[in-house]
């Protein structure tokens, strides 16, 4: 048979709310329980139990007993009203004396001698429980020797079966319900004080969670603070800071060993192209050639772009004209436009619209994107640009991409199959790196016909 698993309790805060929970229920419990067996008990268990309690009362009470002068016992102390208050009020139900070595009596509660019996071996001068009865009523005895002043003393407490029957009937029930509602009311208590000081210690760790997930590719920079983090999770933290200082590192590498790839095969790609232009050969052999060079001089170009735009520190923000920005784009591409047929109009739906934007990378978004667009737009047919308050779209009525292939755009060197362009597929690549690097975001969608790339300020 196979032994299903219980899931793990993976949530600290539920498992130290359990274990008080626990602790509590340990500490409560036993006294519940003696409480239950008590109250259930048979007569015969319950009358020892009794018993007892009348012994006990008297080794207390013995321990109470005041002297004057002379040594002889005067009654209880002053700050104590309990037992002289119980037995001057319960005369026929409670009484004690104080018996000295001859067994006479030295101290009488208000029941008086008449309350004992009057055979002289009811004295029992030794430390014993014993049974009597007074009017005819049951009653449970107990003697208690001690000793004052050299000399030895007897306390002798008499309580009525009846009485002892009342407590363990009305009062212990009644003790037992206090106990519980206070057992509950420290558990709610307690319980609350737990979870108040959990949710202001475990405070600082979701403060950590969220800066933990700010952080980005554009904010490899970032440390998390370990002020008011508890000493027992600082490890974690710095280990965490540890490991974004090395991952920053590595990225840095990355993109300088990028920027530096493209600056060095710019130098030895022009050479090549000047070479091939004023070298003799074949005019077709030599246009392959030239053509060769143009898309790995248009990869490098982009690679360089690519890299700048993943950088941060290279953006200079500022508020920009979005609709003078989208014109200097579709004036630097006209001759691109006319040479394919392509007819490019602007569209804003508010004048003088202004962005918060590196004003260089926003014309580099928009040419790519029109670039990518006029590439694949129809001959004869239009590209509109759509400005609004924190909305840019550029759509085409080419044939578009399947939904599959809408995820794809964005990644590096992704091309599709169909493709008329000879891009490096990093186009939209570092479109989507600048939106990042302005907190926008760029998606892709169907427009049936043509594809429409919508540019929102709200990531």
């Amino acid at each position: 048979m196979r032994l299903v698993k219980m899931p793990r309790l993976r949530s600290l805060r539920l498992r130290i709310i359990l274990a008080y929970v626990l602790g509590v229920g340990l500490i409560i419990t036993p006294f519940v329980l003696i409480a239950v067996v008590t109250l259930k008990s048979d007569s015969v268990a319950r009358m020892d139990l009794t018993r007892m309690d009348v012994s006990e009362l008297t080794k207390a009470m013995a321990g109470k007993l005041r002297f004057d002068a002379t040594g002889a016992p005067t009654g209880f102390d002053a700050d104590d009203k309990s037992p002289n208050w119980g037995f001057d009020f319960l005369t026929s139900e409670a009484g004690y004396r104080v018996l000295d070595e001859t067994g006479k009596t030295a101290l009488l509660s208000r029941a008086g001698s008449a309350f004992w019996p009057a055979d002289r071996a009811s004295a029992r001068l030794a430390r014993e429980r014993f049974d009597f009865t007074h009017e005819g009523v049951n009653m449970y005895g107990a003697t208690e020797p001690f000793e004052h002043a050299g000399r030895t003393w007897y306390l002798q407490v008499g309580v009525s079966v009846r009485l002892m029957a009342l407590l363990y009937r009305v009062a212990l029930p009644l003790v037992v319900a206090g106990v519980t509602v206070f057992s509950l009311a420290l558990l709610l208590a307690f319980g609350l004080c737990v979870y108040i000081t959990l949710r202001l210690t475990l405070k600082p760790l979701r403060d950590v969670s969220d800066s933990a997930a700010a952080i980005s590719p554009r904010s490899l920079h970032a440390r998390l603070s370990t002020e008011s983090v508890p000493s027992e999770i600082a490890p974690l933290v710095a280990s965490f800071n540890g490991a974004l200082q090395r991952l920053e590192h590595g990225y840095r590498v990355q993109q300088e060993f990028l920027a530096s790839a493209a600056h060095e095969l710019k130098t030895p790609l022009a050479l090549i192209r000047a070479q091939i232009e004023l070298g003799e050969g074949a005019t077709k052999e030599r246009d392959a050639l030239l053509s060769d060079v143009e898309y790995m001089t248009r990869q490098v170009q982009q690679l360089l772009h690519l890299a700048e735009a993943s950088e941060e520190h290279n953006y200079r923000f500022g508020l920009v004209q979005v609709q003078e920005t989208a014109e200097e784009v579709v004036a630097y591409l006209r001759r691109m436009a006319e040479a394919q047929g392509v007819h490019i109009e602007i569209v804003a739906a508010e004048p003088k619209v202004q962005w918060q934007a590196d004003r260089g990378a926003l014309f580099t978004l928009l040419k790519n994107l029109l670039e990518n667009a006029i590439q694949h737009a129809p001959r004869g047919s239009s590209i509109s640009v759509e400005i609004q308050a924190d909305t840019l779209s550029v759509r085409d009525q080419g044939p578009g991409v399947t939904d599959a292939q809408l995820p794809l755009l964005f990644e590096r060197f992704w091309r599709a199959p169909e493709r008329r362009d000879q891009g490096a597929g990093l186009g939209l690549s570092i479109c989507q790196e600048i939106a990042l690097a302005h907190g926008w975001r760029l998606s892709a969608e169907q427009a049936a016909p043509g594809l429409r790339l919508r540019l929102s300020m709200r990531g």
